[in-house]
């Protein structure tokens, strides 16, 4: 799975990933944070969420990493917003009052660029890579954001029946891929009504991950 797996998603129109509602996991449980307002949280593979909308509502601040510029360009139009556009080596950042949205590929996003956050809000970053690219994926997410505390989302079924993404992951998994920088704390899990694709059962669990 490489970027033009997901460009090539993004321009078909094929992002059944993407939601039209405020998730329901943030909503339900942002308070387990316990953060103050103005707090930033980091936002990975972000692509044009409402949840972004929903935080910056809540007085929030927001940085995100995506890849694909034409999910960017579409999340400030839902905004009503015009960012400032620069470009920063491999990188281009997309900026406005408390939203920063860098694209690009995230493994080239460094600590400095993407400055100091208060949380990650991971609800399709990690599930989306396949399991070669998740261990990786942790190792950097911890590099660039200090091992802040996550709020992260995942979905568990038998892979054998379908194939993602979303990528089932496993608790096992999060505690090899976390474990040693995170405490795991499991705050909800419920079934998909219908099943995953409406075919396979599959069960979705919310994270607080802390130090």
């Amino acid at each position: 799975m490489d970027s033009d797996f997901w460009h090539q998603k993004w321009e078909r129109g094929d992002i059944g990933f993407h939601e039209q509602q405020v998730n329901p996991a943030l909503v339900g449980n942002m308070e387990s944070l316990n953060l103050i307002k103005g707090s930033r949280l980091f936002l990975p593979l972000c692509g044009k969420t409402q949840d972004i909308a929903w935080l910056l509502a809540q007085g929030y601040r927001v940085v995100g990493a995506e890849l694909s510029k034409r999910a960017i360009n579409e999340l400030f139009q839902q905004l009503n917003v015009t960012p400032d556009i620069t470009e920063a080596g491999e990188l281009t950042r997309y900026s406005a009052n408390n939203i920063d949205i860098w694209a690009g590929d995230i493994f080239n996003l460094g600590a400095n660029s993407l400055g100091a956050v208060d949380a990650i809000y991971d609800r399709a970053a990690l599930v989306a890579l396949p399991e070669e690219m998740r261990q990786r994926y942790a190792i950097h997410l911890d590099a660039i954001c200090h091992s802040v505390q996550q709020l992260l989302v995942t979905c568990e079924y038998n892979q054998q029946l379908h194939d993602g993404p979303p990528f089932s992951v496993s608790e096992q998994e999060l505690q090899r891929l976390y474990g040693n920088q995170y405490q795991l704390n499991r705050l909800a899990q419920d079934d998909i009504a219908g099943g995953f694709k409406g075919k396979v059962a599959a069960t979705i669990s919310v994270w607080h991950l802390h130090r």
